[in-house]
């Protein structure tokens, strides 16, 4: 917990001194700036008071108690707090607020998701509220190629590719602005990625000639730097990324032959910094073979360290038995939720839920379902959290939590 600090030891206000700051305090204005000068006026003439100190925030209170209060906010509320004056405006785009409350272990989980390719669209699924994020920078060729996404700290990252070259989009929800992210080491597309808190581990995918690797990387959003990882045992594409136990987990793919569908994962512990091959992790089901490199890699999520997944082709959701290295079903996903080969459909962890996202079919222009269930030792039961009018295709996922 931050610890409370005296009031400074100016002259304390009188009471309608005090009622004017507070009703300045709690109003809303589009020119920050201009109210604040205003402000330093009206204390200047209202009985010779002294212009208050803007870096408390709430000045009656003082810094460390004011970011106490604000810590207890919903993020959703941040934007309209930023738009109180410069020194709220500053607090929010510096990350503090977010820092703190990752090590007090205050988390929430919003699903960010794209139905139209250049548009995303951001859920806050404890308040049900919505909200639709700026355009992605127009680049006709990055919106034409495969892309993934990642999102991590406060950032979202989107990977695809321009004319000749690898790029990475990344939004902020500090900014609410797009700009371009830093490179990778390796450049890749159809990678494994998972993160937690402020890192994320991308491996195995295709490089721009389309060799299959096995290398890794882990991006720190507090710097925006890359640091190679040793490389896996095998390389592959087209596989799926989670964190467990601590641990990076990477699982199926294609391997080299570009026809192989892997069935063991790799386990990456970050105190050792070794890779672990585990056999027949995933097994794949039957009739995957004849779909080839047409098949979505594997639709898994971790929730309270344990590994679900989601069989499109039978509609079950099934639960990894870690100590016997096995899949049992509990349940069937939410009606309705289709897709292509595994393409099309959304199954993510979102906190102590599962969440998927998707229509009821993969053409046109329709509904978007968001079903969530709170998995147990019992069979699944899916509620619908929200529906909106969207494309029923669901090009990109991604659950940020901060």
């Amino acid at each position: 917990m931050l610890e409370e600090v005296p009031y400074n030891n100016k002259r304390p206000l009188e009471a309608d001194e005090q009622q004017a700051v507070l009703r300045k305090s709690s109003k809303l204005s589009d020119n920050a700036e201009e109210e604040e000068m205003q402000m330093d006026i009206d204390c200047e003439q209202n009985h010779g008071a002294e212009i208050p100190d803007s870096s408390l925030l709430i000045y009656q209170l003082g810094r460390d108690i004011s970011i106490n209060c604000l810590l207890r906010c919903s993020r959703s509320d941040y934007g309209s707090i930023a738009a109180l004056n410069r020194s709220f405006r500053d607090l929010i785009r510096s990350g503090e607020l977010y820092r703190i409350r990752r090590q007090m272990g205050i988390v929430e989980h919003w699903v960010y998701f794209s139905c139209n390719v250049q548009e995303w669209e951001a859920f806050d699924p404890n308040r049900g509220r919505w909200m639709h994020l700026p355009a992605m920078p127009p680049n006709h060729c990055f919106m034409c190629s495969d892309k993934e996404s990642l999102a991590v700290g406060t950032e979202l990252l989107v990977f695809g590719k321009e004319i000749k070259a690898h790029v990475i989009y990344r939004y902020s929800i500090l900014t609410n602005v797009w700009t371009f992210g830093t490179q990778m080491n390796f450049p890749r597309c159809l990678f494994a990625s998972a993160s937690i808190g402020h890192i994320a581990i991308l491996a195995g995918g295709c490089d721009p000639r389309g060799i299959i690797l096995s290398t890794a990387e882990l991006y720190n959003s507090d710097t925006g730097s890359w640091e190679t990882l040793p490389s896996m045992n095998k390389p592959r594409k087209m596989c799926s990324g989670v964190f467990m136990d601590g641990k990076f987990y990477v699982i199926g793919g294609i391997g080299v032959d570009h026809l192989e569908l892997l069935t063991c994962g790799e386990e990456f512990d970050l105190k050792t910094r070794k890779w672990r091959e585990i056999p027949n992790m995933f097994p794949r089901a039957e009739g995957a073979a004849r779909r080839g490199t047409t098949e979505a890699p594997p639709l898994v999520a971790v929730v309270n360290n344990r590994l679900y997944a989601a069989d499109y082709a039978r509609q079950e959701v099934r639960r990894y038995d870690k100590g016997r290295n096995s899949w049992v079903i509990i349940g069937r996903l939410p009606e309705g939720a289709s897709s292509m080969n595994g393409w099309g459909l959304a199954f993510r962890a979102c906190g102590d839920r599962l969440i998927v996202i998707g229509g009821p079919t993969c053409y046109g222009v329709g509904t978007i379902d968001i079903n969530a269930c709170v998995p147990g030792e019992g069979a699944v039961q899916w509620n619908l959290l929200a529906r909106r009018q969207s494309g029923t295709f669901v090009y990109n996922c991604a659950v940020m939590g901060c």
